[in-house]
């Protein structure tokens, strides 16, 4: 191998480990921390989200497509990832306040254990639905919109079930409400 090809493989396989921690039992070993990147579609660019459906960790089922014409928040997280914690405050403050307004934030907790899932909501006082998706199958079904490429990441769909947004890691109120207010006026579920 060529000097600079080895030095470019050094420096992928140095920042893949600053991203993921240490290897082994950590579940959240070798995940992609966000870059704050945030992606707002227009209608004509937006596509249908995902059929998506599971269990929500107090054993409910849920399905996305019974939150049509509601903004859907949807927020992928993990007990173990830093910036979820950091985020969790700012996300539940924003559900208490929007809603009434036609809104519905839903948690997508991943690569995680249900004890560490359950203390996580039990610890931020989360009161929006968390659907478990231990193996990433369920974000894997964004795959053709806008797919939470990094934990935590979150996903905007519009009031007609497409998907409207994202954003890559942390989330801000400010940021969060740029995404999520233009939408809440073209609601429905918000008249």
């Amino acid at each position: 191998m060529r000097p600079s090809r080895l030095a470019a493989v050094l420096v992928a396989c140095l920042a893949l480990a600053a991203c993921g921690g240490a290897a082994g039992a950590d579940p959240g070993a070798g995940f992609v921390a966000g870059d704050g990147s945030i992606v707002l579609l227009t209608p004509d660019d937006r596509v249908g989200a995902p059929d998506l459906a599971g269990q929500t960790l107090d054993g409910a089922d849920f399905r996305l497509a019974d939150y049509r014409g509601k903004v859907v928040v949807i927020n992928v997280w993990a007990s173990w990832c830093a910036p979820c914690r950091a985020e969790a405050p700012v996300l539940e403050a924003a559900w208490t306040d929007l809603q009434d307004q036609g809104v519905q934030f839903v948690g997508l907790d991943t690569r995680d254990t249900m004890a560490a899932a359950q203390a996580f909501v039990d610890n931020y006082g989360i009161t929006y639905p968390n659907v478990i998706d231990t193996d990433g199958q369920l974000q894997l079904l964004f795959g053709d919109s806008l797919p939470p490429q990094a934990i935590p990441s979150t996903v905007v769909i519009d009031p007609e079930g497409r998907v409207a947004g994202r954003i890559l890691g942390r989330v801000s109120e400010s940021t969060l409400r740029g995404l999520i207010e233009p939408l809440i006026a073209t609601s429905p579920a918000s008249s």
